[in-house]
């Protein structure tokens, strides 16, 4: 534990929620007492019903984003189909760290907050059943980490999203977006994915803006609609671009990370339900701009129109954790020709 204490303390990181109890949300890594040690190479019968159905029990604890998980759960729904097995997902045993202690429309299972049970088998009647089965809690050698993967795409296409979310963004979109706009969405990545190891560095604002008026000068937009998790960015676009701009109204960090703290009543729901919207939006823009990530990913899938892809590439974070609390800060300070940020033209992203 000290140990632990230490490491954090030189990392100048946040402390893991397990070090806390949350009375708003379901604790997090705390999986039901009932599934501490499950084995997912094990066959598990709870019960004597459908006694001719193999069920096959989705899982991941405490997870990650909400579109990471769909692409955990769309990897595990092909190893389903392959095993010739019923998938069920639950993330009410399995808590994500989106979990509610609330209910959510009627659901502890957060899986259904966003989205449609993937068919009509309650997680009450899978735990009578006589053949159950649980996937890994991570994902496997081989699996996409993509959901535009051609076989992960063919399946996103059956995941149905929630109708009240699907209705918030149209409703936002008609209200702000007029017919003869040409809007660049913008997903400006900040606060912890700064930090994060092995991921796409993210521009700075500097950067971004540079990168925002060569795209509106080459492409036309009139318009931005801007997603960011920091509020510092969007204070920045804001004062540049003026009216311009479009946001959806969402939570956005200060200092503190968004998953931290619980300033509003179902915070973590919300922020769920925050990021869907905003990447339902996003597929509605006539081009998008961004570093790599899940949701410009589920945006493109959700698209059903043409759209421009500008994708912003400047490197990789360091995999080692030590190094990667501070390289993209250090870059930052650098000159563009002596190490410091600067775009990467591996590939014609304008």
């Amino acid at each position: 534990m000290m140990k632990e204490l230490f490491k954090k303390i030189i990392l100048f990181l946040p402390f893991d929620n397990s070090f806390f109890y949350d009375d708003h949300a379901s604790p997090l890594f705390q999986k039901s007492k009932k599934f501490q040690k499950i084995n997912y190479l094990q066959k598990y019968s709870f019960g004597n019903l459908n006694k001719y159905k193999n069920f096959y029990i989705i899982n991941r604890s405490p997870g990650a984003g909400i579109f990471s998980n769909l692409t955990f759960v769309l990897n595990y729904i092909l190893v389903s189909k392959k095993k010739n097995f019923i998938p069920v997902i639950d993330m009410k045993n399995f808590p994500t760290i989106y979990n509610e202690k609330n209910k959510i429309f009627s659901f502890n299972n957060a899986w259904n907050y966003y989205f449609k049970a993937l068919n009509s088998y309650s997680l009450k009647e899978v735990y009578k059943s006589k053949n159950v089965y649980f996937s890994n809690s991570f994902f496997e050698k081989g699996m996409s980490l993509d959901m535009t993967d051609k076989k992960l795409r063919n399946q996103f296409k059956k995941i149905i999203i929630n109708k009240k979310l699907q209705q918030k963004a149209n409703n936002f979109a008609n209200c702000v977006f007029k017919k003869n706009d040409r809007v660049l969405g913008v997903h400006f990545r900040g606060s912890t994915y700064k930090v994060a190891r092995g991921h796409a560095l993210p521009p700075t604002p500097k950067l971004m803006i540079e990168n925002i008026n060569l795209l509106i000068k080459r492409f036309r937009y009139n318009k931005l609609f801007i997603v960011t998790e920091e509020q510092k960015y969007l204070d920045i676009l804001r004062n540049e671009y003026g009216n311009k701009c479009t946001f959806y109204n969402s939570y956005r960090m200060d200092k503190l990370d968004s998953f931290k703290i619980y300033p509003r009543k179902y915070h973590r729901y919300k922020l769920g339900e925050e990021t869907v919207v905003e990447t339902l939006i996003l597929s509605k823009c006539a081009g998008l701009t961004y570093i790599k990530s899940n949701v410009v990913s589920a945006a493109i899938c959700f698209s059903k129109k043409k759209q421009k892809y500008h994708e912003i590439f400047l490197g990789y974070n360091s995999r080692n954790k030590y190094i990667a609390r501070w390289f993209w800060y250090i870059k930052k300070l650098f000159p563009k020709n002596f190490g410091g940020l600067k775009f990467i033209t591996k590939k014609k992203y304008f």
